[in-house]
């Protein structure tokens, strides 16, 4: 029989139940991103965490360069949003600090910066607005009807989300 799968994470499964995502995400997209220089996965994933909110909406992380048979000392490329390289520049010796520091070893000697345009960002949520009075009552008159309370008050929780979640069109 085929063995399937890590030791660490059978072992892990097998003392646990299940095994979380985050445990199997290495594995997965370990190669993907070692083909784009980025073997530490968790380079782009904390990119905000590892140089702070202000500097990671400005910057992404490209790829990350060693010298051949080298895993420290590396090259990290990034794009840079316009007028930030010179900002980025002036600050290049505490990002590269706060980056070996995340990692516990000097991954990172330089910063190489390319002028780009970066990835958009995940927009917001939509603010969702309260449900008004008559459209709570209504809920409330079509929901009357459903003798379990918990199942009632769960579909008059449902029915103000849905309300929540799209203008009224219709007057009662």
């Amino acid at each position: 029989m085929a063995k399937r799968g890590n030791a660490a994470g059978e072992d892990a499964r097998r003392r646990h139940g299940l095994l979380a995502v985050g445990a199997l995400l290495p594995a997965v997209a370990g190669k993907a991103l070692g083909k784009r220089g980025l073997a530490e996965g968790r380079l782009v994933s904390d990119w905000p965490a590892l140089v702070g909110a202000d500097i990671a909406r400005h910057t992404a992380p490209e790829r990350l360069a060693f010298a051949p048979g080298r895993r420290e000392d590396g090259t990290l490329h990034l794009v840079v949003d316009g007028p930030w390289a010179v900002e980025l520049q002036h600050l290049a010796p505490q990002v590269v600090e706060r980056i070996n520091g995340f990692f516990g070893y000097r991954a990172v000697a330089r910063l190489k910066m390319r002028r780009g345009v970066l990835p958009k960002a995940p927009s917001a949520p939509p603010v969702r607005r309260k449900p008004d009075a008559t459209e709570m009552a209504r809920i409330g008159r079509e929901t009357e009807a459903v003798a379990d309370k918990g199942l009632r008050q769960a579909l008059a929780d449902f029915g103000a989300a849905l309300k929540a979640a799209r203008p009224s069109r219709e007057k009662s």
